[in-house]
């Protein structure tokens, strides 16, 4: 292959490392209304009263908005597919706050300054309520969070309101009890992973304007333009043609972007003023008031026979939601779906229960459940290879599943590429793992360990994501890739575009690729559940692919022979009989936007009935001081099989980025409220994440299969890798210390 499994430097690597790069704020006019929300210092209040005149009449206010002025609609800001599986629970603003940080008011004006000084002066009568703060106790708490009368879910997801369950559900195969009595060793533990921010560089950011013919233009750094659109309008209320979504530049996601939190607030105020508007998030709002990834309990039981096979595993989910339900029925399924199919157990079930309480809402978090589903079960298993006396390498080979082997926890059918076992003895090799497990005592209180874990992913949802592609030929030869995938640093742009240089045999730079427009675009579902790699790359393999065969008809056509008896290098179209008749693809190109000539544009969309999973080992390595509990990860290897790796260099930064959040998870991240439902670590001087000096050398390597269902045979990389430092950190600080911890993060006052 000429550019796919290329290591080639990211389209806009030169823009971003001399500062040119332009994001959201960048790209906003002078003049704009400054938009910012008072926010609810309760966790759970009805709002009696907002006396605004004073801020209203304020010089340079432009509008002060309640609810009384907004839509009733309801609506969910969660970035999925239509119809969403998250209840509609939202209002743009509501006279019933649910955590806090909720939006009261919605104030714009000339400037900051002034808006800051309106905020102070609005006066807020409240009717405090008993709060549910506790998700354990949540499940018919009597503070019901969501009592309103026309809450809605397109479907049934096992929600019930009135009892704060968002939703619930279970999935079996087997006789469980039955294989369990059978069993020689049987092991429980429940585990905890607490609420973390996803801490993306770039705020929520948005800015609104109406255009010529009165359509709502809304530039955002979004994950999901099409969604966004969609969204807009509904809490609108205006039809979708009414309504444009520009995504420029991000600065990072993560998931967080999946979730709509700034866009509607600028949107109402150019709606209500006619005046562009502009909102960006502080640190403190991107912490209090977007969403975070769920806070778990898990309890998983496995069963296995003395030689180490396991056959039967149960897991039990419950999740904290928070006062809103974005992507909390979808996010649980990943629990145990991505986790029990590691393995091939006789028997298996996975329940759950998603309930509300009054915290800021959760939402989608790189990983979406299945991260907390592999500290459990891999945490687990790492037990149970303890009681067994097995290598916890050895428990794995035994176990996990081979190329043609059904994989009914997943629910996905058969296991079509895999070379997870090539990717535990890599690791195991690279880690040392032969001199070094269970540990090694440096001195009188350091010791070092070592522990594993395997994980999986998927690479877009099944029968439901639809992505498309077009790509033109232009006037001198070179070719214009039009996508409604979002770039959001992980560089898809530049991995579309090898994609497309590969089917069109030329060089990577020969190919631009347009910025995300919903007027414009081909629309995709959005960068989210590893879906772009696998099914946008596929759509631009079709597209290429098409229009490839017409520059082989047109240049056919123009040398006179049948469409048979040519060939398109990339350079010309070629007489495969006659090598002195051709035509270069730049006079093709010029010749086809003259004249009779035709203009060659190819549109093409994909959707999978499959998700192949990407499959992945993670070996750490630790050092525990026994005197202040302090854990260091001193190496980590990762070694990852995502199908064909489409750009090495990218799919590295992508493992490191994805261990090293996976890491900060492990050690130090952790979302705490006070007893009144106040975040307590609201900022990057509370809120601990992973600078480079706390992290080792990650060391990555890939262990490359075919995936028959993607593009060149590629399969996805940007969720799996942020799923195995969880658990082999925890299993190596066990390994190193004796001590199992059962909650993330590892603090050193709980291990010592």
């Amino acid at each position: 292959m000429n550019a796919v499994n290329r290591r080639i430097p990211k389209l806009d690597a030169r823009a971003l490392t001399t500062g040119k790069g332009v994001y959201t704020d960048d790209l906003i006019p002078p003049g704009a209304l400054t938009v910012k929300v008072l926010r609810s210092p309760h966790p759970f209040a009805r709002v009696m009263a907002v006396r605004a005149d004073a801020a209203r009449r304020l010089n340079g206010i432009a509008c002060v908005l309640t609810a009384d002025d907004l839509p009733k609609i309801r609506f969910t800001q969660a970035g999925q597919s239509y119809p969403e599986p998250s209840p509609y629970d939202r209002y743009i603003l509501e006279d019933l706050v649910r955590y806090v940080g909720d939006p009261v008011a919605i104030v714009a004006g000339e400037s900051e300054q002034v808006v800051d000084q309106a905020l102070r002066m609005i006066r807020v009568d409240y009717q405090q309520l008993d709060p549910v703060l506790d998700y354990e106790t949540a499940l018919d708490h009597p503070s019901v969070v969501h009592p309103e009368q026309d809450y809605f879910n397109n479907f049934p997801v096992g929600g019930d309101p009135q009892r704060n369950l968002v939703a619930s559900g279970e999935r079996s195969g087997g006789d469980l009890e039955r294989v369990f009595s059978e069993c020689d060793v049987v092991v429980e533990e429940t585990f905890h992973t607490k609420a973390v921010a996803q801490a993306m560089m770039e705020t929520f950011r948005t800015y609104t304007w109406l255009d010529h013919n009165n359509r709502l233009n809304v530039l955002t750094s979004t994950q999901i333009p099409f969604h966004c659109r969609r969204q807009i309008a509904r809490a609108l209320g205006i039809p979708q043609s009414r309504v444009r979504v520009v995504k420029p530049r991000i600065g990072g996601g993560f998931g967080a972007k999946q979730t709509m939190c700034s866009e509607l607030f600028p949107a109402v105020v150019t709606m209500k003023t006619g005046r562009p508007a502009r909102m960006a998030f502080t640190r403190q709002e991107s912490f209090t008031g977007s969403n975070s990834r769920h806070e778990m309990r898990v309890t998983v039981r496995m069963g296995a026979d003395k030689d180490g096979r396991v056959r039967a595993i149960d897991m039990y989910a419950l999740s904290n939601q928070g006062a809103y339900g974005e992507h909390g029925p979808t996010t649980i399924g990943l629990v145990g779906g991505k986790s029990i199919a590691l393995y091939t157990p006789e028997a298996f079930r996975f329940r759950y229960d998603v309930v509300y309480t009054n915290t800021m809402g959760a939402g989608a978090f790189r990983g979406y459940g299945a991260t907390q589903g592999c500290f459990a079960l891999e945490s687990l298993a790492n037990r149970l290879a303890g009681r067994l006396r097995i290598d916890p390498v050895e428990l794995r080979l035994r176990n996990i599943p081979k190329v043609g082997d059904p994989m009914e926890a997943y629910g996905d059918g058969a296991l079509a590429s895999s070379r997870l076992e090539d990717c535990i003895r890599r690791g195991r090799e690279l880690i040392g793992w032969e001199g070094k497990f269970p540990s090694v005592r440096v001195d009188g209180h350091t010791v070092r360990g070592v522990g594993m874990a395997i994980s999986m992913q998927g690479s877009g949802i099944a029968n439901i994501d639809t992505c498309s592609a077009v790509i033109r030929l232009n006037d001198n030869g070179f070719y214009t890739l039009m996508i409604g995938a979002t770039d959001m640093g992980t560089g898809c742009d530049t991995i579309l575009a090898q994609m497309a240089a590969e089917v069109l045999h030329c060089p990577v730079s020969r190919v631009t690729v347009d910025g995300v427009d919903t007027d414009h675009s081909p629309f995709d579902k959005g960068s989210y559940a590893s879906g772009t790699t696998y099914l946008t790359g596929m759509a631009v393999v079709k597209a290429s692919t098409k229009l490839a065969a017409e520059i082989r008809q047109q240049g056919a056509n123009r040398l006179g022979v049948p469409v048979l008896q040519v060939m398109f290098d990339g350079e010309q179209v070629v007489s495969k009989t006659d090598p002195d008749l051709k035509i270069s693809l730049s006079d093709l190109a010029q010749q086809l936007v003259v004249g009779d000539g035709e203009w060659l544009q190819c549109t093409a969309t994909h959707s999978s009935p499959v998700s192949p999973p990407p499959l992945m080992a993670g070996f750490a390595e630790v050092e525990v001081d026994t005197e202040t509990g302090k854990v260091s990860v001193v190496d980590y290897v990762a070694v990852v099989d995502c199908g064909t790796v489409v750009n090495p260099n990218l799919a590295t930064v992508q493992t490191q980025g994805g261990v090293a959040q996976g890491i900060g998870m492990a050690l130090w991240e952790d979302i705490q409220y006070n007893a009144h439902g106040r975040m307590l670590n609201d900022s990057f001087m509370q809120y601990k994440i992973p600078s480079r000096l706390d992290l080792p050398d990650i060391r990555v390597e890939f262990m490359p299969s075919y995936e028959p269902t993607g593009p060149f045979g590629a399969k996805s990389i940007g969720e799996i890798v942020i799923n195995t430092p969880g658990p082999a950190i925890a299993a190596a600080v066990a390994n190193a210390v004796g001590v199992w911890c059962s909650e993330l993060p590892i603090k050193p006052e709980r291990l010592i």
